[in-house]
């Protein structure tokens, strides 16, 4: 047990102080700017971390050590959307950002585009990856990522793989780039241009190992492993939809780890070896963890991750296994714990903690000298956290639906104003811990409701593949099943209940107000869908045929295409003549994954019906509400129609 607090906490990070024993309301600013501290990173020596620190004027990112709390460097990011945050090495972060742009010298639709840069914190010099690759043997890189960038030290070198996309002619590529950062060279390594592949898998000495494809023509997967001077095809599985996963090499660099969601709706896991490509089981498999966990430095599979109403890790080395027992038993009043990142030798841990006695707060444990060290809240100038609790609920079929409950502090849990806040997806879920948006609404009086709906990701498969074909049906009344549920516990008030979701809980927003009528009393639909024929003619365009991400949506709606008459009758926009609650419409103009017309055109539909609405558009914001300044604003405009249509006194 660390049971020594760590006197000296790191001094620029030191922030408010836990919980209080008066409530004190955090203004609306406190929740709805960017966190204040994020992206904790541990270097792989321990002696630093790296961090994103925002204030009201200016983000940035800091690596501070962890000795002496000296900063070793700094970088404004104010004018970007931080995406990823690693060490290359004890001295180089990878810092991967995204930009809302048309691709340069092509046609097509405004997308989001990620680039990645080293900085080292010892000469301050900053390198954008990619900048050096265009115009080497007829070839040109868009000066863009495609994943996060993999670091390895290879004969002393720091060595970055990372894949991009190149153009051999007009047509592009996507193509594994292998970056040495200690020599400033860059080289392509592999393309897809010949072997379809998808993704490559590189050992801790720098080799490609494996590289898997997907043929969309064929509707097959396959894994090949490099061997004698080339590579084997040693899997060729039919997947029309979901394809299997590589989750990494073993530990012993032996054998590839596969996963595979199986007809039952299990997921088998399955070794392959990179001598002869015999399959067999992987035995790490049976202490039942949910995802792997994969060492971002070597690729190893060093655990998984088990999520179900709470976060918990399995580590495959005994004694980092102890370490983060050890170190989560520290906090024993948690509502939850998150490992965020770890040293090599996991002398340092960083966890994320949540609960009323922590409050939304990122500690250090320091293993070797069983140490805590508060290093500062993520979000400033919030004191009381409102509590969160899992609660399970049936819906009108029997089906037992989870959710996450946020309750107002100081107030007595009857008959209280509600919130139903859905998640976004639908194939996601909301995950245990601080909420900013939840506990905005709380801290203003209302109950916030979060179901785990049909259709969720996360909770296994049979709640997932019960979602299929219900988009608008059952997916939408497990909602007010929930308000039910609650009004029935005398919880909440059902006379005062509202539905607020962004992106597919924005749908559920719309649909709660055209397709499930009479439980809510007002709407808000952030970046929500409307229009659900148009949304898949957008994501279908330029495209003539249909690929995995179509299929996938046919299958969740029930559909056999875009053009399915089936569409109009779970399309919020086709029934705005029943609409007879206030609608608040918010959207950002820049979103590229469901697009601002969709809200703008809904926006058109109730005012020619002349039904209650407001819409406030979010200049240069994205689906993910990115910017401080808009997201606050979203924040500030759902409050303010709340509170005039639903009020929590």
């Amino acid at each position: 047990m660390f049971r020594k607090i760590l006197v000296a906490a790191l001094a620029a990070l030191v922030t408010c102080a836990g919980a209080a024993v008066a409530v004190v309301t955090a203004p609306l600013e406190a929740y709805g700017r960017l966190p204040s501290l994020t992206d904790v990173r541990v270097s792989p020596d321990g002696n630093a971390i790296a961090y994103v620190r925002g204030t009201t004027t200016r983000r940035v990112v800091v690596a501070q050590s962890l000795t002496t709390n000296q900063v070793l460097g700094m970088i404004n990011v104010s004018d970007t959307k931080l995406r990823d945050l690693r060490w290359a090495d004890n001295h180089t972060l990878l810092i991967t950002t995204s930009v809302t742009a048309r691709p340069f010298g092509l046609s097509g639709h405004r997308q989001e585009w990620a680039l990645a840069q080293s900085y080292d914190v010892q000469t301050k010099a900053q390198h954008a990856l990619l900048q050096d690759v265009g115009g080497k043997h007829d070839q040109e890189a868009m000066n863009v990522v495609a994943g996060p960038p993999e670091p390895r030290i290879i004969d002393g070198h720091t060595v970055v793989f990372v894949r991009g996309i190149y153009f051999p002619g007009e047509a592009g590529y996507l193509a594994l780039f292998r970056i040495d950062l200690t020599s400033n060279t860059t080289r392509m390594v592999s393309s897809d241009r010949d072997t379809h592949a998808e993704d490559w898998v590189i050992d801790q000495a720098g080799n490609i190992v494996a590289e898997s494809s997907y043929f969309e023509n064929s509707q097959h997967w396959k894994l090949a492993i490099y061997r004698d001077g080339g590579s084997t095809d040693v899997m060729d599985v039919a997947a029309p939809i979901e394809t299997p996963n590589v989750e990494g090499l073993t530990e012993d660099e032996k054998a590839l780890v596969v996963s595979a969601l199986q007809p039952d709706g299990s997921t088998k896991y399955e070794q392959v070896s990179l001598k002869d490509g015999g399959i067999a089981p992987w035995q790490r498999a049976s202490v039942g963890f949910g995802n792997v966990m994969a060492d971002p430095r070597s690729g190893h599979a060093i655990g998984g991750m088990r999520v179900t109403d709470k976060d918990d890790y399995v580590f495959f080395d005994p004694r980092a296994d102890g370490v983060w027992r050890a170190a989560k038993a520290d906090f024993p009043n948690a509502t939850d714990i998150d490992l965020v990142s770890w040293s090599d030798d996991m002398s340092k841990v960083v966890v994320h903690v949540f609960g009323e006695t922590y409050g939304d707060t990122y500690y250090v444990v320091d293993t070797a000298q069983h140490k805590i060290g508060r290093l500062g809240s993520a979000y400033d100038g919030i004191v009381d956290v409102c509590p969160e609790q899992w609660i399970e609920y049936k819906a009108a079929d029997g089906r037992q639906i989870g959710a996450y409950l946020t309750l107002p502090l100081n107030r007595e849990a009857k008959n209280l104003p509600l919130i139903v806040l859905p998640h976004g997806g639908p194939h996601a879920r909301d995950n245990p811990g601080f909420d900013w948006f939840s506990q905005a609404l709380a801290s203003r009086g209302y109950a916030v409701l979060q179901p785990q709906f049909r259709g969720s990701d996360g909770f296994g498969t049979d709640l997932l593949y019960a979602g299929f074909g219900e988009f608008g049906k059952k997916m939408q009344t497990d909602l007010s099943d929930g308000v039910r549920a609650l009004a029935a516990k005398g919880l909440a008030d059902p006379k005062r209940v509202c539905i607020v979701g962004a992106s597919y809980g924005g749908y559920a927003a719309l649909a709660g107000a055209t397709l499930d009528t009479g439980v809510y009393r007002c709407v808000v639909s952030i970046a929500g869908i409307s229009d659900i024929r148009g949304l898949l003619r957008y994501w279908q365009w330029p495209r003539n045929t249909e690929d995995r991400n179509q299929r996938f949506w046919d299958r969740f709606l029930g559909v056999s295409d875009s053009g399915d008459s089936k569409l109009d009758a779970i399309s919020p926009i086709k029934h705005v003549d029943k609409v007879s609650i206030p609608i608040l419409l918010i959207h950002g103009r820049d979103d590229t994954v469901v697009p601002f017309d969709q809200s703008d055109d809904m926006a058109d539909a109730l005012k020619d019906a002349r039904k209650p609405y407001e819409f406030v558009k979010l200049s240069g914001e994205d689906h993910w509400l990115s910017k401080s300044e808009t997201r606050l604003q979203m924040l500030e405009a759902t409050l303010k129609f709340l509170e005039a249509n639903n009020p929590p006194n």
